[in-house]
């Protein structure tokens, strides 16, 4: 999203664990009262996109009402696909994204992982880039060396992934929103700005320190005797 602003219709991030049971069933009267972190909280602009992900969209908006410090299970491939970075590497594309790029859109937290919303589509194409620019490759580089990027996990058509309740107190330990949807129309990245961003990351990283040794190289060629025998 390339801009968060005010909106009146912001879900409240409650000062306890969750909203209390008997609150849940009045939860979109709360969409009215502005949050203390804008982009940490869900919109119901942005509850009604998440649930156009769905093919029944009024049904899951129906759950969400009935349980929303529960978190979702979306599909992808039809609003968005799903960019699955470890934590470490994902902060550093966000900076790069919003202090160098076009910003970013929803992004989650879950389980030592960072979900980066974007573009159907992205999916099936950011990792053939990623090898095309050799900046994959997996665990190991194509030259044997340390990957410059790490594996990414990318969820597409076909796929589903867990998305953070629309609102939950800062205690909560599961799946949270570290840019959350505000709008029915979110601006997604595509394949071309997370490369972008995955390779500023990985050019940006410190080099390995070489190791230094005292000794001279060995020659591979040669042969070695026990010297420890001689008289």
């Amino acid at each position: 999203m390339t801009a968060w602003l005010p909106d009146e219709t912001t879900l409240h991030h409650g000062d306890g664990p969750c909203l209390r049971a008997g609150h849940e069933a009045d939860l979109f009267s709360a969409l009215r009262e502005p949050a203390r972190h804008q982009t940490a909280q869900v919109t119901a602009a942005g509850a009604a996109w998440l649930a156009g992900a769905t093919a029944y969209p009024r049904s899951a908006l129906s759950q969400w009402e009935a349980r929303p410090t529960a978190p979702g299970v979306l599909p992808c491939g039809t609003a968005f696909d799903v960019v699955n970075v470890p934590t470490l590497f994902g902060r550093r594309m966000l900076e790069h994204l919003w202090a160098d790029g076009p910003g970013s859109g929803p992004v989650a937290s879950h389980r030592g992982r960072m979900l980066l919303f974007a573009s159907p589509g992205t999916a099936q194409r950011l990792p053939s880039l990623l090898d095309w620019e050799e900046w994959g490759g997996g665990p190991q580089g194509k030259d044997g060396g340390v990957a410059k990027v790490p594996p990414l996990l990318c969820h597409g058509t076909g796929d589903a992934v867990t998305v953070p309740p629309l609102t939950c107190g800062e205690n909560y330990a599961g799946p949270r929103w570290l840019v959350a949807p505000d709008t029915r129309t979110p601006w997604l990245p595509g394949p071309d700005v997370l490369l972008w961003a995955c390779v500023r990351v990985a050019r940006s990283a410190p080099a390995p320190t070489p190791r230094i040794s005292i000794f001279p190289l060995t020659d591979q060629g040669a042969k070695v005797y026990d010297v420890s025998r001689r008289r």
